[in-house]
């Protein structure tokens, strides 16, 4: 009994175009014109998909950019709330320093009524003038951390009116995305549905070809049909009369030698229309 022989399945390659699968374009459960139909349905499904997203236009884009910002906005307010409380409490160091300071200056003074000799006398002056220094220092490193503070409170408080300014900015870029994407919502559920359908039909080279061709094409137009009965409806070069005869029966892929899109009959594009 004859060993049944394996079909090897060729790595899709991600630099491939119609072009380059003419050969086994026939090789599927599809016949060839059920195939040209499926895929010109599913190149009608993602114009009409482009559409909707066209009309949203960069608003998604911007609430994301929008939401970023305000996100780090928020993070730097945090910041300088954190900044504030920690010189705050740097301020009641300070002044619990300045208190020891002034216990230890009534101390030393208080030794020097009941010496009874010049030398301890002056090293209790010296202490002294060290701690009314060390009060001095505490006292200014207290003006200077209240300053700071204030400085940052302003700042805090430009800070959350900015935020208060892009929140509403983004409440507004949010309110028209919601209202947009709502009204074509059904519509767009209905469509991807149609080209789940079609692109489940479709083997994956051909879809891997399909996706490349759309990509490069600033219209996205891998699939079209002909354009003033002479024409590619994707480049508009003129196409030769054998190959409409081609395009006309439906039964061979028939890919323009300008652009590489697949040109189906406009017979196929009416029935869908």
């Amino acid at each position: 009994m004859a060993k049944k022989i394996k079909k090897v399945e060729t790595p899709i390659d991600q630099r491939e175009t119609f072009v380059s699968i003419q050969k086994n374009f026939a090789d599927s459960e599809l016949s060839v014109e059920e195939k040209l139909r499926t895929l010109y349905a599913l190149q009608k499904a993602d114009s009409a998909i482009d559409k909707i997203l066209q009309l949203r236009g960069e608003l998604p884009v911007e609430v994301e950019n929008l939401e970023s910002e305000v996100a780090g906005m928020k993070a730097s307010a945090a910041q300088i709330t954190s900044e504030i409380e920690a010189f705050n409490a740097s301020i009641a160091t300070f002044k619990h320093e300045i208190i020891e300071c002034d216990a230890a200056i009534d101390k030393y003074k208080a030794q020097m009524d009941s010496i009874t000799n010049s030398r301890e006398y002056d090293s209790l002056s010296k202490e002294v003038e060290n701690q009314e220094l060390l009060k001095k220092i505490a006292q200014k490193n207290v003006v200077d951390t209240k300053e700071a503070i204030a400085s940052k409170k302003v700042e805090l408080a430009d800070l959350k009116e900015d935020i208060s300014v892009r929140n509403e900015d983004l409440k507004a870029k949010k309110e028209e995305l919601s209202t947009i994407v709502e009204s074509t919502a059904k519509e767009e559920k209905a469509l991807l549905a149609a080209r789940e359908s079609c692109a489940a039909k479709i083997d994956a080279r051909t879809m891997s070809a399909y996706e490349r061709i759309r990509k490069s094409e600033r219209n996205h137009l891998a699939v079209v049909s002909v354009f003033n009965n002479d024409s590619c409806g994707g480049c508009f070069n003129t196409i030769i009369p054998q190959r409409l005869i081609d395009i006309a029966s439906n039964k061979k892929l028939v890919i323009c030698e300008h652009c590489g899109r697949i040109i189906v009959s406009n017979t196929i594009e009416s029935e869908e229309a």
